[in-house]
């Protein structure tokens, strides 16, 4: 049985009252009716995270960022992203849909913001405690949460969207000094390629000619950046979706093999013990 090589979510996957246009939670509460989405996946549409509280990283098309009070992390759609918080972690989540800014504001203007061009950082790192972004979030809070009829509360929380964008970019740094560097951009690329291809494509020579890089020098870059060789990168992203295929599906192993590009089930089973220390049956039998 095929399935996609990653989960790309939707925003009808997160109930709202608003056509699927945006979302808005308490982080603490998303992360708790949604479990799942500590593990790696993509959206269809935009996002943003403050944290106001807590610790953990975020990991964005393979690049691990720290996450923090004052963290504000922007994601558009088809980005890669994990993440590992401390139980004590607080803050807002948004999602948009482009159609969604577009009823209000310019096509140009959204791909104008530096942090959702994807050759910079999609994070600013610290953001003062006192700012006008928080209370942005949450006058969004609060117009998605009024119970009586609003006719004009897209619009009111388009304004607060726009506002709250607008004003990040002046916050976003702009120093050349903390663009990314040249072996940065290529890790994010090698993290969409892997995204894209991994269940078909497990050698380190494919995404290397991909790059028109060689397989050492690739290697090298991600020993400099991640302080892990692309192989291991690979074998990680490999495991997390037999993981995540083991515990959240109804699938035997076999079909799970079939899913990663395994044509052996049996091969798969070594693979998988290699790089957890236990069988496929005995991961689900412990998660369940």
């Amino acid at each position: 049985m095929k399935s996609p090589s990653l989960p790309v979510l939707a925003l009808a996957a997160f109930p709202s009252h608003h056509q699927h246009l945006y979302y808005i939670q308490q982080l603490e509460v998303h992360v708790a009716q949604f479990p799942h989405v500590q593990e790696p996946h993509a959206h269809d549409f935009y996002l943003l995270l403050y944290v106001t509280h807590g610790h953990g990283t975020h990991t964005i098309d393979l690049i691990t960022y720290d996450l923090q009070p004052g963290s504000l992390f922007f994601l558009t759609p088809g980005q890669v992203h994990s993440w590992s918080l401390s139980a004590d972690t607080r803050g807002f989540i948004l999602f948009f849909s482009e159609a969604f800014y577009l009823q209000q504001y310019p096509a140009g203007r959204l791909a104008e913001y530096p942090f959702f061009n994807l050759s910079n950082a999609p994070v600013i790192s610290a953001m003062p405690s006192e700012n006008k972004l928080l209370p942005l979030l949450g006058g969004i809070f609060e117009e998605n949460n009024i119970t009586h009829p609003a006719p004009n509360r897209d619009n009111v929380v388009g304004a607060y969207l726009f506002l709250y964008l607008e004003l990040a970019a002046r916050w976003y740094p702009h120093e050349p000094a903390l663009q990314p560097a040249y072996g940065q951009q290529h890790i994010r690329e090698f993290g969409r390629l892997l995204s894209q291809h991994f269940r078909t494509e497990k050698t380190v020579g494919y995404y290397a000619e991909r790059l028109s890089l060689t397989g050492n020098h690739l290697n090298a870059i991600c020993r400099r950046l991640l302080n892990k060789t692309a192989s291991a990168l690979i074998h990680e992203r490999v495991v997390a979706e037999a993981k995540r295929q083991l515990k959240h599906s109804a699938h035997s192993v076999a079909q799970v093999a079939d899913a990663l590009g395994f044509e052996d089930a049996s091969y798969f089973t070594r693979y998988f013990k290699k790089y957890t220390g236990q069988t496929p049956e005995a991961f689900r039998h412990e998660s369940q």
